[in-house]
C-alpha cells in the first residue's frame, strides 16, 4: 500500500531517464521534480503534524498551510522554470506537475482514510417515519 501512496513520487523519478534521453528540457524537468518532492515532503509533514494536534483550529490551520504551500510551490516553480530556461522548460515543467497531481490526486481517493468500505464511519440509522 506504500507504493501506491507514493506512486506519483515514482513516477516523478522513473521519468528522469526519459527526458534526458529524448533531449527534452532537463532544467524544467529538473526544477519541476525538486517542487515536487519539496510540496510531497512539506504536506507529509503539515498533515503529521495535523494529525497530532488535539485543537481543531490548529489541524484546520495546518492543513490549510499544506494544501495552500503546495499550490504556491507549484506554480512558481513553474514560473521559475519558464523565466530560468525557456518557454520549452516552462512547457515541460506544467507537464510533468500535471501528470505527478493526476496521479497524486487518483490515488489518493484509494488511499484515504476511510476508503475501505466505511471503516470509522458512523453507521446511519434507518429511518421510521
Amino acid at each position: 500500500m506504500v507504493f501506491f501512496r507514493y506512486l506519483d513520487v515514482c513516477l516523478v523519478l522513473a521519468t528522469a531517464p526519459f527526458v534526458l534521453a529524448a533531449g527534452m528540457p532537463a532544467l524544467g524537468y529538473g526544477v519541476a521534480a525538486g517542487a515536487w518532492l519539496l510540496t510531497r515532503a512539506g504536506g507529509a509533514f503539515l498533515t503529521d503534524r495535523a494529525t497530532r494536534a488535539s485543537d481543531a483550529k490548529v489541524k484546520a490551520a495546518l492543513q490549510m498551510a499544506a494544501m495552500m504551500g503546495r499550490i504556491w510551490i507549484v506554480v512558481l516553480a513553474v514560473i521559475v522554470a519558464r523565466y530560468a530556461g525557456g518557454k520549452d522548460d516552462g512547457v515541460m515543467a506544467a507537464a510533468l506537475m500535471l501528470a505527478a497531481f493526476t496521479v497524486y490526486f487518483a490515488i489518493s481517493f484509494v488511499t484515504r482514510p476511510g476508503a475501505s468500505g466505511g471503516k470509522g464511519q458512523a453507521q446511519r440509522r434507518p429511518r421510521t417515519s
